[in-house]
């Protein structure tokens, strides 16, 4: 049985899917939640889930009183961005500040302790996330993304901010989502190199460099999405 955090990624890439294959079309509205999660055989709370994964990347768009339309991804020149999902809480600017500091110090603590075959690892995920974005497959792009950083993150040396990663990852994590509608080949092909930098820095066990390489790619990420922290 698929857990509770694999069933809306489960469900979100079989939407995906039927998007890209044109079982549902750009503009259609899509069915009820309530027609959709019996199709599915999952919670509403787990669509619900998938589907607001779905209208981060900029496949859906939510309209009030209207319903969830199929929008056009990143390739529409007219997306923007979703709204904010944790904004009661935290702005995302207050995110990508947190992101840049935490990050970079993992990266630094992080160098010398990967192994061969974690960085190996990376290598092969930053492949994927070049190969899944050439053809569009965004959920797969962005799942490749978050496990890079999240290797990293598992070598920290500080325990405490390895805690602290895993406490705040749900809204670090969608700061690597919410730019994606607007991200064009240029900047998706720039992030790509600056992951391939930060394992060459890792591979190097050069703690000062990692942070740096880090910090840089996050801050790019952030003005990518119309931001300067």
């Amino acid at each position: 049985m698929l857990n509770k955090t694999l069933v809306p990624q489960s469900v979100a890439r079989e939407i995906q899917s039927m998007i890209q294959n044109g079982s549902l079309k750009l503009g259609e509205k899509i069915p009820s939640q309530r027609e959709f999660s019996q199709k599915f055989g999952i919670s509403r709370a787990s669509l619900r889930e998938a589907l607001l994964t779905l209208e981060t990347l900029g496949l859906l768009k939510t309209e009030a009183g209207r319903g969830t339309f199929v929008s056009g991804g990143p390739s529409s020149a007219s997306n923007h961005m979703a709204p904010w999902r944790y904004s009661d809480s935290y702005s995302v600017f207050d995110v990508f500040q947190t992101r840049i500091m935490l990050e970079g110090q993992i990266a630094s603590l992080s160098a010398g302790r990967l192994t061969a075959i974690q960085l190996d690892q990376m290598e092969r995920l930053t492949r994927q996330m070049e190969e899944c974005w050439a053809k569009q497959d965004l959920l797969a792009n962005v799942e490749a993304d978050l496990e890079f950083h999240a290797i990293v993150a598992s070598a920290c040396s500080n325990v405490m901010l390895r805690a602290l990663y895993q406490n705040v990852r749900e809204q670090l994590t969608e700061t690597q989502r919410q730019p994606i509608p607007i991200t064009d080949p240029s900047r998706m092909n720039a992030s790509i190199a600056e992951h391939r930098r930060i394992i060459v820095a890792l591979r190097a066990n050069d703690p000062a460099v990692a942070r740096l390489e880090m910090e840089t790619h996050i801050r790019n990420t952030a003005r990518c999405a119309g931001l300067d922290p």
